[in-house]
């Protein structure tokens, strides 16, 4: 049995996981990474030992074999995966975790598999004890720890409504890529699993949480705001409908800033072009081909990448400004909200939640306190 196990380290960001669990683990953490090539694995283990790292199990699983993953989630108190697109590969690793009453936690940034998990595995996950943790990178860490940090700063007991305004500078990966075109050509088929969802998930009594939002100025009146139809606002209100904290009522707007029009513009002629190209089988091919699954920025890029957050809330007639800031916020960062979580989960005391949850919900104020000491900044400006 081993705390920690993670699924897909031989992939771009499941190596940089890697890599970040070997150098941060407890002295005595017993860890191991999984995948369908020992030799691969047993490279990696090499990698991270001669670095200095703790030196991880090598274990074989296949996420296309449900009884390799079943093994798998028997022998980890909590697994993590890295193997995208989810809605391809990630349900093996949900279903076994959810059975098995363990934490699972991933990067997916699609709503579809989310939705669809839920509708599939809520139940046994909640029967089981196992925390099921969706979008434990960049989607959706900044955003949901960031709004529960908003909203602790505002008075309790009273409605509360945030504003976030993200910018960022990075280079998306291939495996991102091929799962943003993926969740664009299934944008039907998304929102008819969202409404199944709907139908059948219960409400908050007595509270009102809700979310919008409209193209206008950015932070401060600086720039212009672009709301986005990510999954991140959908992860910070299923946190607000889970916690009373967020008061009575509830509203989230979520926004990507720019500092000139233009740019805002060619960003939604942009996504219109792949929006479109995605729904055919012959121009999603072509778009496919542009970038390989296993490509990823550099060092270089990496080092020069960023995001900041701010978010403005809004509660019993005070108004406070907070910011969540870090580096390269697709991989580098990305990692290590990801590793943190897990290491959260596994060595931490944490509320007694399971189910499909968030971030906010399970860990809350003490992966915000994790991620602080790792360099990711969450501050009141």
């Amino acid at each position: 049995m081993v705390d920690i196990a993670l699924l897909g380290a031989t992939g771009f960001t499941g190596s940089l996981t890697a890599d970040y669990l070997g150098g941060h683990l407890p002295p005595t953490a017993a860890w191991a990474i999984a995948g369908r090539s020992a030799a691969k694995l047993k490279a990696i283990a090499d990698r991270i030992e001669g670095n200095g790292g703790i030196r991880p199990q090598v274990l074989e699983a296949d996420v296309r074999d449900e009884a390799s993953m079943a093994a798998l989630a028997a022998q980890t108190r909590v697994l993590i995966t890295t193997v995208g697109p989810y809605l391809q590969h990630g349900e093996a690793a949900v279903k076994a975790c959810a059975e098995a009453g363990i934490a699972y936690v991933d990067l997916t940034g699609e709503p579809e598999f989310v939705d669809r998990m839920w509708l599939k595995y809520q139940a046994t996950a909640e029967a089981s004890g196992a925390k099921i943790i969706h979008a434990c990178g960049f989607d959706s860490i900044p955003y949901d720890l960031g709004v529960l940090y908003t909203v602790e700063q505002l008075p309790e007991g009273v409605p509360i409504s945030v504003k976030g305004y993200i910018r960022a500078g990075g280079t998306p990966s291939g495996g991102t890529y091929h799962s943003a075109i993926g969740a664009f050509s299934r944008i039907r088929q998304a929102g008819k699993t969202a409404a199944e969802r709907k139908k059948v998930e219960s409400r908050p009594t007595g509270r009102r949480v809700k979310g919008g939002g409209k193209i206008g100025r950015g932070a401060d009146g600086q720039g212009w705001a672009l709301p986005l139809p990510t999954i991140d606002p959908q992860i910070v209100l299923r946190s607000a409908r889970s916690l009373d904290r967020y008061g009575p009522e509830f509203s989230y707007e979520h926004f990507a800033q720019f500092k000139r029009l233009p740019m805002m513009v060619g960003t939604i002629a942009g996504a219109g072009v792949l929006m479109a190209g995605s729904q055919l089988g012959l121009t999603r091919k072509a778009l496919l081909k542009l970038k390989d699954v296993g490509d990823g920025p550099d060092e270089a890029k990496r080092e020069a990448s960023w995001f900041k957050l701010r978010l403005i809330g809004e509660g019993g007639g005070e108004t406070v400004t907070t910011q969540v800031s870090g580096g390269d916020p697709g991989y580098t960062e990305t990692s290590k909200m990801l590793s943190e979580a897990a290491m959260c989960l596994a060595y931490d005391t944490l509320p007694k939640v399971s189910g499909q949850t968030t971030t906010a919900v399970a860990m809350g104020d003490a992966l915000i306190t994790r991620l602080q000491k790792a360099g990711i900044t969450f501050e009141v400006l």
